[in-house]
């Protein structure tokens, strides 16, 4: 399990590498990075059309009276700025921000360990249903392939994503920005597919970003349900990544009250849970008038060990 703390982060989160930044910038955005040992990017909108925001997503932050001086000289000292940190950050108290959501956990895989490790770490059922699979893979019932994100917006997983978000009411990335990701950074998105004959019964597409990688977007169908085809293709696509150098596979957030089945999935792969740093507003204008504020809310922000 990685270190949370702040000398010993992990590598940058998706959100905040240079692959994650061309794409924006693909898509016509123009992120604002601040220079550092650890570059930070932000993502600039403007509400009901007269309100500047800044956001800065999963990002390192070693030292907060630092960042504020950073983003101060960035131009961004009459901004309101979200800051959601991709570790546990209770010092952006003492600068005046105010803390909105507590702390969310991902589930990530540590790839720097021995496959016969992490194999040893998958839960009792997870390891029994990979047997299973993978047994039917080797006797050629399943067939696994694995390739470059092909840049077709019709693509059936993109489209089978998109049928998803409108049955179940989210929104994630569009499309264009996953086609951006794989346009800019050639075999930085890797698809890997189980078939079932001639027909994909399930995928799962793989973001990379230097020693990181991350799970993007996945689909199966009743079939890949039924032949656990999730499993085999999660197993395998995390050995390939460790093969070719990555230290941690981030598997996204867990919600164990909304989707319980797939924190269980994540978990049970041998996953651990890493709390990130919740969600905070600071407005530079105010500096730290509203520490008396931010105190109140430091339980809130702190995790259980």
């Amino acid at each position: 399990m990685f270190d949370a703390s702040p000398n010993a982060l992990p590598p940058p989160a998706l959100q905040q590498h240079p692959n994650f930044i061309a794409a924006l910038r693909a898509c016509g955005q123009a992120p604002l990075v601040l220079d550092g040992p650890a570059p930070l990017s932000l993502l600039r909108q403007t509400l009901w059309r007269c309100l500047p925001l800044a956001m800065l997503v999963r990002g390192s932050i070693p030292s907060a009276p630092h960042l504020a001086d950073s983003l101060i000289s960035a131009g961004l000292r009459r901004t309101p700025i979200l800051i959601s940190p991709d570790h546990p950050a209770p010092e952006l108290a003492h600068i005046g921000a105010v803390a909105l959501v507590s702390p969310a956990s991902v589930a990530e895989i540590d790839l720097r360990l021995p496959i016969e490790t992490r194999r040893a770490a998958l839960h009792q059922k997870w390891r029994n249903r990979l047997t299973v699979v993978d047994s039917r893979l080797r006797a050629n019932a399943l067939r696994l392939t694995r390739q470059n994100m092909p840049i077709d917006p019709n693509h059936w997983l993109l489209q089978a994503e998109a049928q998803q978000q409108r049955r179940r009411g989210y929104q994630s990335w569009p499309a264009s920005l996953t086609l951006a990701y794989a346009a800019e950074n050639p075999g930085q998105a890797k698809l890997f597919t189980v078939f079932q004959g001639r027909d994909p019964i399930a995928a799962m597409l793989f973001l990379r970003h230097g020693r990181g990688a991350s799970y993007h977007i996945g689909h199966t169908t009743a079939r890949g349900r039924a032949a656990s085809a999730h499993t085999l293709l999660l197993w395998h696509a995390a050995n390939w990544l460790a093969a070719k150098g990555h230290d941690r596979l981030d598997l996204g957030l867990i919600n164990t009250e909304d989707s319980p089945g797939l924190a269980r999935f994540k978990l049970g792969a041998g996953a651990h849970a890493r709390a990130l740093g919740g969600t905070w507003i600071w407005w530079p204008p105010l500096g730290r008038a509203l520490r008396p504020l931010a105190a109140l809310d430091r339980r809130l922000m702190h995790t259980a060990p």
